[in-house]
């Protein structure tokens, strides 16, 4: 038996797939909420073996929710998807570095959901078509990217301000940050609103972008 559980602000998304799995013998939900903290409390409580959200939670960001609880389950991860209609490239990246281990749209088939959720229940990742083809393009166009133009950008940044830029690349929370470089939270965001002011982006999901294209995410 798999155990599941449902995330989103809608009650329409969360009735909608609680019934499209519960219809499976062998998937159980075991609840749903529209809050990103009570989703917190509700995987130390009941331990699922899957975590559906979408992006938009009362009080938590959907992806905030899913590293927290990656953090707090390393051990035995609980494995996550989230459903979201923005496939943007970003978006992606942000997700992706966040844990998930799949990405449906709300109008992703019952086959492809099922599916999502024996797959996440394994370890094992699955992506919507959309979302797969977009990976495939930048697979293809990553070496033609005019990544030098971005350089100068980069020799702009001091020591500090490109740790913080690697760390959230790799998926850290503002927490994680402040204590992987023993700074305070209030000086991470400084910093992140400085990387703003210089590189001219609007939010963490394009820092992350920017880091990836960059190229300062390679392996050295």
């Amino acid at each position: 038996m798999t155990s599941v559980l449902i995330c989103d602000q809608m009650p329409v998304m969360r009735d909608g797939i609680r019934a499209l799995l519960s219809a499976k013998p062998d998937i159980e939900v075991i609840g749903t909420t529209d809050s990103g903290m009570h989703a917190v409390t509700l995987v130390r409580q009941r331990r699922p073996d899957v975590v559906i959200t979408g992006l938009t939670l009362r009080g938590m960001p959907g992806l905030e929710m899913i590293r927290r609880v990656r953090e707090e389950t390393l051990a035995d991860p609980v494995q996550s998807i989230v459903f979201t209609m923005d496939d943007s490239s970003e978006t992606i990246a942000e997700t992706l570095h966040a844990g998930a281990c799949g990405i449906l749209s709300p109008d992703s088939s019952s086959e492809e959901f099922t599916a999502a959720v024996y797959a996440a229940a394994r370890g094992q990742a699955m992506l919507a078509p959309r979302v797969t083809k977009r990976l495939i393009d930048w697979y293809c166009r990553r070496e033609h990217e005019p990544e030098e133009r971005l350089q100068p950008f980069v020799g702009a940044l001091t020591p500090k301000e490109r740790e913080v830029l690697l760390l959230f690349a790799k998926g850290h929370s503002t927490d994680q940050v402040a204590r992987q470089l023993s700074i305070g939270i209030a000086t991470v965001r400084t910093h992140v609103y400085r990387l703003r002011n210089k590189l001219e982006l609007k939010d963490r999901a394009q820092l992350v972008s920017f880091a990836y294209r960059a190229g300062l995410m390679r392996p050295t």
